[in-house]
């Protein structure tokens, strides 16, 4: 009895290491890791290149503006003009002449100096020149004559330094008499040019 407990016990031992080392024969799964997480939208796009700062465009500096310069004299300028233009006898001509007499030329001489001075700094102020005659011979002849004595006194002044851009000249002709009477006396007093200030432009 005690020898057939044995085997039962011998086999007993022998079967549960059989079966011990069966399950130790068998191969171990790996365990197959988890998926990575979806990526996020974030990590999808790539970021994008830094931009290298904008290099701010280098533009020149304006120069400073400067208080435009008038080209017409002030009521105190135009004042000291018109004394000026006072003080400056009428040049007087010989019948029938537009030729700047001594007497005439000494007229236009007096303060022109200054004026020109004035006037330099003034551009678009003119003078006007107007030539006279008396009252002998046809209208349209002493127009004429007016003209010549008038662009006369104009050339004077413009080598005097006075720009020809600021003188103007306008014949009257026998229009404008400063005296009436009928002998020699008057109509030399006639027979002049005589210098206004002009308009501006």
């Amino acid at each position: 009895m005690t020898d057939a407990h044995d085997v039962k016990i011998s086999l007993l031992i022998a079967t549960i290491c059989l079966i011990g080392a069966a399950g130790c024969a068998k191969k171990k799964v790996a365990a197959v890791p988890p998926p990575p997480p979806p990526p996020s939208e974030a990590a999808a796009t790539p970021a994008p290149a830094e931009r290298p700062p904008a290099r701010a465009e280098s533009r020149p500096t304006p120069p400073p503006e400067s208080t435009p310069v008038s080209r017409t004299p002030d009521a105190a300028t135009k004042a000291r003009i018109e004394e000026l233009l006072a003080r400056i006898e009428d040049a007087y001509f010989d019948y029938d002449k537009h030729t700047l007499r001594p007497d005439a030329i000494k007229a236009l001489e007096a303060d022109s100096a200054e004026l020109r001075n004035i006037l330099k700094d003034y551009p678009d102020y003119k003078l006007m020149i107007e030539g006279h005659c008396d009252e002998r011979g046809s209208a349209e002849y002493n127009m004429g004559l007016g003209d010549q004595r008038a662009h006369a006194a104009k050339d004077y002044l413009v080598q005097a330094g006075i720009p020809a851009t600021q003188l103007n000249v306008k014949s009257y002709g026998k229009e404008k008499p400063v005296c009436d009477e009928h002998e020699e006396n008057c109509w030399q007093k006639n027979r002049r040019i005589h210098i206004v200030a002009g308009a501006t432009l």
